[in-house]
């Protein structure tokens, strides 16, 4: 009976039949108590030492549950500048400051921790393991600014688990693979860490919505399955990638919004499947080792608004069609090799929305110097693949845009064949995250 010292000492008996535990369970939890007919009985952990549960009466028999976890893990922090564990304490855990309850979607008279924001909470532990990963119904995770290291804990076994951020920590070594096991998953940011090494193909082939994984330490070439993924917010900057960017980039064309790829070591020649992703907004690829001319199918990017293409080694013209694009805000050439602006692209430089300094432009100012130009141009430059590419406009061209969409459209009934799966069950209040 050592474990249902939790409960209130006035249904505390020196002798009760084992025969009458469920039935005493169902009358002193409070809420929620009626189990799914498909569920077994979730099992009532022995407290962890230096945990007690005496005399604590809960709202639910799944607070009753994580609340050990959670005393066990708030023992393990060793640093709460603005005391934000200070309220941890008692039964009442729907209002510890950082964790959020709801009714789980398997039970919705049952009440248990949904999820946890601890934004900006500056908390250090040495680990995470066994504390959010032993919290069954979890579905969101926030933890962006705190001091957490060790290693990240595998989520795969929370039926519930939707969205991950443990960016601006101390976790450090390889790309946490757990995240690959998590079937749901849609929003994964865990930058500003020090992960390093490569970055798996395998997380491109998840369902997400949103991936940051910049500013770690990520080396080798995105893989050819880069495209794979739904995403529709990507950010890989500030790491150390290499290769080109994948043609399959062009699968991105009905979701991709936004991609920043800046300050990396990416190589080789822009392609031409860019001109594809027709929702893109914000293409960022500053400070690579990019090369050849601009496709003339960016013009084809009608809802773009900022290009930085800065510092990189591109050269010849700048596309005229480009400069007619309606929504650009922003577009950056700057500190590369090209060598001419027609009239159009001349309006944008006086209007402040192209920047051509530090090229190789006859009468513009900020200029490379002749000797400099000439010696890239002697020196550097080699054919792009499928030269003939950069002139195409497929928007344009009606054959090329009628059957690039009709190949979308195949490939997407084709899919829905093969890869459809029942949208993720979660929970009815919690809201996945808004840009």
């Amino acid at each position: 009976m050592e474990n249902l010292t939790f409960f209130n000492k006035a249904f505390t008996y020196t002798s009760v039949s084992f025969l009458f535990l469920p039935f005493l369970l169902s009358v002193l939890c409070q809420n929620g108590t009626e189990l799914s007919p498909v569920e077994s009985p979730l099992p009532l952990p022995s407290p962890p030492l230096g945990v007690t549960t005496k005399q604590l009466i809960f709202k639910d028999r799944r607070l009753a549950v994580v609340y050990p976890i959670i005393q066990a893990f708030k023992r393990t922090i060793t640093a709460d500048p603005l005391n934000k564990t200070g309220n941890w304490v008692g039964s009442d855990i729907c209002s510890y400051t950082g964790f959020y309850c709801d009714n789980p979607p398997d039970n919705v008279s049952a009440i248990t921790v949904a999820g946890i924001d601890f934004n900006g909470f500056l908390l250090s532990a040495p680990t995470l393991q066994g504390f959010i990963d032993n919290l069954p119904d979890l579905a969101i995770f926030h933890a962006n600014s705190n001091k957490f290291s060790g290693s990240v804990p595998d989520f795969s076994k929370l039926r519930y688990f939707y969205e991950l951020d443990i960016s601006n920590n101390a976790f450090s070594g390889t790309f946490p693979t757990t995240v690959i096991g998590i079937k749901d998953l849609s929003f994964l940011d865990i930058r500003f860490n020090s992960f390093a090494g490569e970055v798996p193909p395998e997380i491109f082939n998840q369902p997400l919505e949103v991936l940051f994984i910049n500013n770690n330490d990520f080396t080798a070439k995105l893989p050819e399955n880069f495209g794979s993924t739904p995403v529709l917010y990507l950010t890989l900057a500030n790491n150390r990638l290499t290769g080109p960017i994948p043609r399959s980039i062009r699968n991105l064309n009905s979701t991709l919004i936004e991609v920043l790829l800046l300050n990396n070591k990416l190589s080789g020649c822009l392609p031409y499947e860019l001109g594809f992703l027709k929702e893109l907004k914000v293409f960022d690829v500053e400070s690579n080792l990019l090369t050849g001319p601009l496709p003339c199918s960016l013009s084809c990017l009608e809802k773009i608004e900022l290009l930085n293409f800065a510092n990189n080694l591109l050269y010849w013209e700048v596309p005229e069609e480009l400069c007619a694009l309606t929504n650009l805000v922003n577009l950056s050439l700057s500190d590369n090799f090209f060598t001419k602006v027609g009239p159009v692209c001349r309006k944008l430089i006086k209007n402040g929305v192209l920047d051509v300094r530090q090229n190789c432009i006859p009468g513009l100012p900020d200029q490379k110097s002749l000797q400099e130009c000439a010696e890239f141009y002697l020196k550097y430059i080699r054919l792009c693949p499928y030269p003939s590419s950069y002139k195409i406009i497929p928007c344009k061209d009606n054959a090329a845009w009628h059957h690039h969409l009709e190949g979308s459209k195949a490939k997407t009934k084709t899919e829905t064949k093969t890869k459809t799966k029942k949208a993720p069950i979660t929970y009815k209040t919690l809201s996945r995250h808004k840009f």
